[in-house]
């Protein structure tokens, strides 16, 4: 993968997980139990984190 393309990748990664956390920010877990369009916005926002997440190459990877 380009490093122009990397750094793409991990700006949507920060981007999708800080739009979680912000969303989930003051929230208890009752409110994601009976709130199914926050729980389905919060699964898709890891989701995404995790898909871009599997596009880094292993050596660019901290382990």
């Amino acid at each position: 993968m380009p490093r122009r393309d990397l750094s793409v990748t991990l700006r949507q990664m920060r981007d999708h997980a800080r739009e979680a956390i912000a969303m989930a920010e003051g929230r208890r877990r009752s409110d994601l139990d009976h709130d199914r369009m926050l729980s389905l916005a919060l699964t898709h926002l890891v989701e995404i984190t995790g898909e871009a997440a599997n596009r880094v190459p292993s050596e660019e990877q901290v382990r």
